[in-house]
């Protein structure tokens, strides 16, 4: 199916920053934890790492299970397990233990590596795992720990193990809202080609420097910062953990050049009442996507840092990186075009598989060499999601312009129907945002009395800014159709992210539940069991 193409002739992706070693080992690959990894450190002890899964017993494509945070570690065992031919089982740490057990038993890891500091998170791993397997914990506070010592006295491989362009390179879960964890599974190609077309298509060199802000485990950091800036030889600084302050602090201290983050993580940046102090002058690139981004937002950040700012839309399936080149005409609110070598449809909701007309809101179905391989150990959701024909149906909604320009409008999930009209969150979060008051907002469905469900949404103030309910109401009914009006707004100190860090709509769907155990009425006042939601209780991260 594939043979022939010529980025299916891609090599083992732990030999990612090869040329770089040869070239210049000295320069700067990671600054992560308070110290900086060069190119030839990191070669060397990626191919320790290999040492250490090969002499483990670990089979070609069979998965070793990464549990690390944002540092240094991430990034040299995830090269080295690639090297050793094996698949890197990149687990989001920050679920909780049910969720990490049933990955770990899902997809038969025989090997752990994992952050010391896990407390019960690494017991329900390492309980999950079969006699016998090997378990390396490392901990970063330490001098010397289990994983340095065991590191030290490995064998490294001089050369990367042969692989196919169809072999398993990494294993990543999804987030499970709608059940358990999916095993999404991509292969060295596909992991080659991302790194690749997104160093190509944002215009990256070597001379760039890239600021992680979210977790490495997850495809935004991933293939839109680490993988590429690896591939031109660029550098990386690495956030153990996204903090507003601390990354303007890393933009200023470090010179990015440039960065990507979600709409929750920049609408927090933009919330620092110190962002003025630092000099952000070095960005300029700011990528946001991974959910759909408002414009009134978009146009707070263009406003906010003086550089270049562009929507993106990926999807771990799909690839990180579909849509928006960072060249050509930009358009306030939009995706932008495909990028080379992509392909798109957008397929009518109405079950005729037909494509869109401009201006209609579809499925979004995407086809190519990112798409990934399906999920593991589920043929069934891996038949329904990828076509015969090589098209991944995404589940994501969007629409076209008569120019071809994309607008993401949401998940299909997220679509709220009132009274037979179809209802964006994006949408009515746009025009809320616009109103001087608000600093942020988050809109969900509630059940209607009348219109089968209506929206709702979760409102934060901007500092020392009033507004009411009815102020809000009548502002938005001033500025965008009736019926997709908010019925009932609740002020929030902040609203909840999720572990990878985007807005946790789940959080929110359930937070109303609870102030509106039985919905709205026809007029919109049902009362609330509280007259004001102070925050938002995030549920528990066990997917």
């Amino acid at each position: 199916m594939t043979a022939g193409r010529p980025w299916m002739l891609a090599p083992n992706v732990g030999d990612l920053i090869a040329e770089t070693v040869a070239l210049d080992p000295g320069r700067v690959a990671l600054i992560a934890g308070g110290r900086s990894v060069r190119y030839g450190e990191l070669a060397e002890r990626a191919a320790r790492v290999a040492g250490l899964v090969r002499g483990a017993g670990i089979r070609r494509g069979e998965p070793v299970a990464l549990a690390l945070g944002n540092d240094w570690r991430f990034v040299e065992t995830m090269l080295g397990t690639l090297r050793a031919g094996a698949a890197a089982l990149l687990v989001n740490v920050k679920l909780g233990p049910d969720a990490l057990a049933y990955i770990v038993r899902h997809s038969e890891a025989r090997t752990l590596v994992a952050d010391g500091r896990l407390g019960p998170r690494l017991a329900a791993m390492s309980d999950a795992l079969p006699r016998g397997s090997t378990v390396l914990v490392t901990d970063p506070d330490a001098a010397q720990d289990q994983y340095e010592r065991s590191l030290a006295a490995a064998s490294p491989i001089a050369r990367a193990e042969p692989v196919g362009p169809d072999d398993l390179a990494l294993l990543m879960y999804t987030s499970g809202s709608t059940g358990r964890p999916k095993g999404c599974m991509l292969s060295h190609s596909n992991t080659w080609w991302q790194a690749r077309s997104t160093a190509r298509t944002m215009l990256l060199d070597r001379a760039d420097r890239g600021l992680v802000m979210g977790p490495l485990y997850h495809a935004n950091a991933l293939w839109g910062i680490l993988l590429p800036m690896l591939f031109t030889g660029g550098s990386v600084v690495v956030l153990p953990d996204f903090d507003p302050r601390g990354a303007l602090r890393a933009i200023h201290d470090h010179r990015a050049t440039f960065t990507s983050g979600t709409p929750s993580m920049y609408a927090l940046l933009l919330g620092d009442p110190e962002i003025a102090r630092f000099d952000l002058s070095s960005i300029a690139l700011l990528e946001c996507g991974s959910a759909p981004v408002p414009e009134e937002l978009m146009a707070r950040v263009k406003a906010a840092f003086p550089c270049e700012v562009v929507e993106t839309y990926g999807l771990t399936e799909a690839g990180a990186n579909i849509l928006t080149p960072r060249w050509g005409v930009k358009k306030l609110g939009s995706t932008g075009l495909p990028v080379p070598d992509v392909q798109i449809r957008i397929v009518s909701l109405d079950d005729s598989a037909r494509d869109c007309a401009a201006g209609e809101v579809g499925e979004l179905w995407s086809r190519s060499p990112a798409n990934a391989l399906g999920y593991l150990k589920d043929s069934a959701l891996t038949a329904e999601r990828f076509t015969r024909d090589g098209w991944m149906r995404t589940g994501d909604l969007m629409r076209r312009d008569d120019q071809g320009y994309c607008y993401f409008c949401g998940r299909a999930d997220d679509m709220i129907s009132v009274g037979g009209e179809n209802v964006y969150p994006k949408e009515v979060e746009t025009i809320v945002l616009t109103h001087p008051a608000v600093a942020n907002v988050g809109v969900v469905p509630v059940p209607h009395a009348v219109k089968g469900e209506a929206p709702v949404a979760f409102v934060v103030r901007r500092p020392g800014a009033e507004v009411t309910e009815d102020e809000l109401k009548a502002y938005f009914l001033a500025r965008g159709p009736a019926y997709a009006h908010p019925r009932r707004i609740f002020f929030v100190e902040q609203l909840p992210m999720s572990s990878t860090n985007k807005l946790d709509r789940g959080a929110l769907k359930q937070r109303a539940r609870e102030l509106l155990p039985n919905g709205v009425a026809s007029g919109g006042r049902e009362t609330a069991s509280k007259p004001e939601a102070r925050g938002v209780r995030r549920d528990g991260d066990g997917g």
